[in-house]
């Protein structure tokens, strides 16, 4: 009992100092994606708040952090654009738009979660999340560079550059070297308060999160508690041409949101060699937006940058998380002159050392060594990553790997013939009959130069799906149209009573074996899903 209360005492203390960092780390995040999306910095600072606080606890992944995020951003802008449009400019009708919009999108993932939507992501292969991995990293150190412009938009030069970079230097330098003088001590922590100190005590002119905040036209991170956003049910009409509005916004919200968090999820799952539950994780996302929507939060979902600096500085229980999200709030009500002075190059510090933990610099070793198609799939889901957006890059990544799968197992389809003494022609087929094998099927029988009695026989075949039943049928009404009899032997029990269902002919045409393969097609999630578990690879 002693060394199990030392234990979770030593893991406290890793989670409470990692929360500390990604505190301060999610402050300009959320700011800067508040400003993306077009709305006051505090709206992203609640959003983060509150997303972070409700997902830590009630989540499927202890240690993830979630929050506003620049992938569900870029979506909002022209949602708040639109809505603003709708009414006189004064209103600002845009944000409480958005508002409903957060509330629609949680409760679509939480259906999703409600439906077990969410195990679905073990299905995305390991090329994919290789090159999502490498794709996040681009993305994140690009975002990064924005921070060595000024407030006009150009490149910093001269001093203000190599002080910029100084600092930068510095703060990967310490998160580098500290773990071999001590590994007890939070190097992303002590990165960041090492940097301050020399700013604040040097008086030197860097970029602070105060002056990124002015620049982007806030006023500040200073605010009050979260407020019940009463103005949504006068502002925004509840009717069909709502609905038509915000529900596409919605529903392409909530499958970002969903993938970019279950993508997290799995991600985390290999650094810690531990398994959250996707579905929960749904439920959770879900409900934290619902409860944003309504205390006038921007939304969010998984942060992958910050969950990361919170695995890689000792964060692996609920404990981190909440504690990120309870001292975000009290930067904004007690602490918001303190964080204003931490210079943004300590932050873009800690984020180019994520980078370089989250790129997968084993691809480059391994490029020559896997398959072609799988070295598509990682190039093209990283390019996509940068180009668009994580959901489009998984989603393709996803069917071009579903295409290569389908093209290699439909040129497995063998048939092996053999004549028996009374004359009848046997084809034994071997490998998957589905819809991507049904023409090389077809092109192993020879109808009209076949004999009278023709036997075909499944024994080392899978009938997958509602295309192969359709290909069986149609071979036997060709040989039957030539006037020759055929069987069918060794089919599954779900194949027969399709083929049974079709026709009443096929009761003569089947041949019923002791050793009938057992196995469901592919007709229904449920039934698939069975067949999987019962067949034999």
């Amino acid at each position: 009992m002693t060394e199990f209360i030392r234990k979770r005492a030593a893991n406290a203390k890793d989670d409470i100092l990692s929360g500390i960092t990604v505190a301060l780390a999610l402050v300009p995040e959320a700011v800067a994606f508040a400003f993306v999306a077009g709305v006051d910095p505090l709206v992203g600072l609640y959003a983060a708040f509150m997303i972070g606080l409700i997902t830590s606890i009630f989540g499927g992944r202890p240690g993830m952090i979630s929050g506003a995020t620049g992938a569900l951003a870029v979506v909002m802008v022209n949602l708040v654009a639109e809505g603003n449009a709708m009414g006189e400019p004064s209103e600002q009708l845009g944000l409480y738009y958005l508002f409903a919009t957060v509330i629609l999108m949680g409760i679509i993932q939480m259906m999703a979660g409600v439906f077990k939507l969410g195990k679905f992501v073990r299905l995305i292969p390991h090329p994919v999340m290789m090159g999502f991995v490498n794709g996040l990293a681009i993305v994140i150190f690009l975002s990064q560079l924005n921070m060595f412009r000024d407030a006009s938009g150009d490149w910093f030069s001269g001093a203000q550059l190599w002080t910029m970079l100084g600092l930068v230097a510095l703060t990967m330098g310490i998160m580098l070297g500290l773990p071999k003088l001590s590994k007890k001590l939070p190097e992303a922590l002590i990165g960041i308060l090492v940097v301050s100190a020399i700013v604040i005590f040097g008086n030197l002119d860097v970029a602070t999160v105060g002056s990124f905040i002015r620049d982007g036209g806030g006023t500040g991170l200073e605010g009050g508690l979260p407020q019940f956003q009463t103005d949504i049910f006068s502002k925004v009409p509840f009717n069909m041409q709502t609905l038509s509005f915000i529900g596409p916004y919605a529903l392409i919200l909530a499958a970002i949101g969903l993938i970019e968090s279950l993508m997290t999820l799995n991600l985390v799952d290999e650094l810690t060699e531990t398994r959250g539950n996707a579905n929960r994780e749904c439920l959770a996302q879900g409900g934290a937006n619902i409860v944003t929507g309504f205390f006038g939060g921007m939304g969010g979902c998984a942060m992958i940058g910050q969950s990361l600096i919170n695995i890689k500085s000792g964060g692996r229980t609920r404990l981190s998380g909440i504690v990120a999200a309870v001292l975000l709030l009290m930067f904004i009500l007690f602490a918001s002159t303190y964080i204003e002075q931490v210079p943004i190059a300590a932050l873009v510090g800690v984020m180019f050392m994520v980078v370089i933990g989250t790129f997968a610099w084993s691809s480059f070793r391994i490029l020559n060594k896997i398959p072609i198609s799988d070295v598509i799939v990682l190039v093209a889901v990283s390019a996509l990553t940068v180009i668009f957006d994580l959901a489009i890059a998984v989603i393709a990544g996803v069917i071009i790997s579903a295409l290569v799968f389908s093209w290699e197992n439909a040129k497995r389809i063998r048939a092996r013939k053999r004549m028996k003494e009374d004359g009848t022609k046997v084809y034994e087929i071997w490998g998957p009959l589905f819809f991507g094998s049904i023409i090389a099927f077809n092109e192993k029988f020879d109808v009209k130069n076949d004999p009278d009695k023709v036997e075909v026989d499944f024994v080392e075949s899978r009938v997958s799906d509602h295309s192969a039943i359709e290909a069986i049928f149609n071979l036997v009404n060709k040989y039957e149209e030539a006037g020759k009899q055929i069987k069918l032997k060794h089919l599954s029990e779900d194949c027969k009573v399709l083929l049974y269902k079709s026709s009443p002919k096929f009761r003569e045409v089947i041949v019923e074996d002791i050793d009938d393969p057992r196995y469901h097609l592919a007709e229904n999630p449920e039934a698939f899903t069975k067949g999987l578990s019962e067949y034999k690879f």
